[in-house]
């Protein structure tokens, strides 16, 4: 196991009806902003019972906080900080909104100009103090101090992590998901899943608690997460997802052992370029990076088969390709599709993504620093 230090300062307040819980949360004095995004908080009674739990507090709102949140719209709100003096801020929605909040709460406290935090990874020292109401099982975002942010205007999609935008807090009442589009609940569920991947198909670490708390969120997401597809006011099931989700990616897994992300910095490409969803780039992308590092990822595919797939007649290649096609039917099971054409993309988009990547140094991808412009595009060939 390699070395580590792990910090996790989130209060996660969890089950129905606990919004009510949020007013005790808040810092007395404090001036908020309530930050979200197309409004069906308003459609879901969601933004009811956050106004509720902050009446008689000073409240502004900003809203229309993109899927794919977008350093432009971001900007305006951390400018609205700045001008009405906000000093803590609330937000209500998916990964989406939470990404896109840390990012005004880092940006109206940063010196300089606020995209070298992304571009050039220019270091947080501060950061406006923030909460989350969760709405969407996805990202894990409302439990770890990460965030993905996209520039419109130069199609370009770069995340930034720091400790100064761990939430305070984060609420998940899984009854408040029930109303969500079967899109976005499969999308959740990919988005978690792959979260994993992540972490845990790499190569051995001697990392045996680390391993197994991963293929329990894996065994989790498979028994539980068609469930709310099927079912979507079982609130045993939705629970179970929302806490995958948040576990994915609180930092727990990946303790002492190697990550990849590979997956993902090929997916935020796609978002950029062509505007998918952020899980259906992974879904899309992930079968061909297991497919085409099948010899790096040997040992871990073969636990991964056995232990979360039950795979144990066969090769061992036998049981590492079925592990591959199973994973991809697994997305495909909850609506999200595995196919660059599924979504009309043209088999150009290879090369384009190769290039983009290349073009930023992002050459040494990967667990082990080998996955280059050449490997990118044998990975995504996988999926036309």
């Amino acid at each position: 196991m390699e070395n580590f230090e792990f910090f996790n300062p989130v209060k996660i307040i969890f089950g129905k009806g606990q919004i009510a819980k949020l007013r005790g949360e808040l810092p007395e004095g404090a001036r908020l902003l309530v930050t979200y995004g197309g409004g069906s908080i308003k459609r879901n009674g969601v933004y009811d019972q956050v106004m509720a739990a902050l009446e008689g507090r000073t409240v502004s709102e900003f809203s229309g906080i993109e899927p794919n949140p977008t350093y432009e719209t971001l900007m305006k709100a951390a400018e609205m900080v700045k001008r009405e003096g906000i000093s803590f801020l609330l937000a209500v929605g998916g990964g989406s909104v939470l990404d896109g909040t840390k990012f005004i709460a880092a940006a109206a406290r940063f010196e300089g100009e606020p995209w070298d935090i992304l571009a050039k990874n220019a270091p947080v020292n501060a950061a406006v103090p923030l909460g989350a109401v969760l709405t969407l099982p996805a990202t894990g975002s409302e439990m770890n101090c990460f965030a993905v942010i996209s520039r419109a205007g130069t199609q370009e999609k770069f995340p930034f992590a720091s400790p100064f935008v761990y939430p305070k807090f984060s609420i998940i009442d899984p009854a408040v998901t029930f109303t969500l589009p079967a899109r976005q609940v499969g999308n959740g569920i990919v988005d978690a899943f792959a979260h994993v991947l992540e972490q845990y198909l790499t190569y051995p670490a001697n990392a045996p608690l680390q391993d197994r708390f991963a293929e329990s969120i894996l065994l989790t997401l498979i028994e539980e997460g068609p469930k709310t597809l099927a079912h979507p006011t079982d609130y045993d099931a939705r629970a179970n997802l929302c806490w995958c989700a948040s576990m994915a990616l609180n930092g727990l897994i990946g303790l002492g052992v190697p990550q990849d992300w590979t997956t993902h910095m090929i997916g935020h490409e796609l978002t950029a370029l062509c505007g998918l969803d952020h899980a259906q780039t992974l879904a899309v992308v992930f079968p061909g990076t297991l497919a085409e590092r099948k010899q790096a990822k040997r040992a871990k595919l073969l636990q991964y088969a056995e232990r979360v797939w039950g795979l144990r007649a066969g090769s061992e290649d036998e049981k590492i390709d079925q592990a591959i096609e199973r994973t991809g039917a697994f997305f495909e099971s909850v609506g999200v599709k595995t196919r660059l054409k599924d979504y009309g993309l043209a088999p150009d988009v290879v090369q384009s993504v190769s290039q983009r990547l290349a073009a930023r140094g992002w050459t040494t991808l990967g667990e082990r620093h080998d996955i280059g412009p050449k490997e990118v595009e044998a990975i995504l060939s996988h999926s036309l």
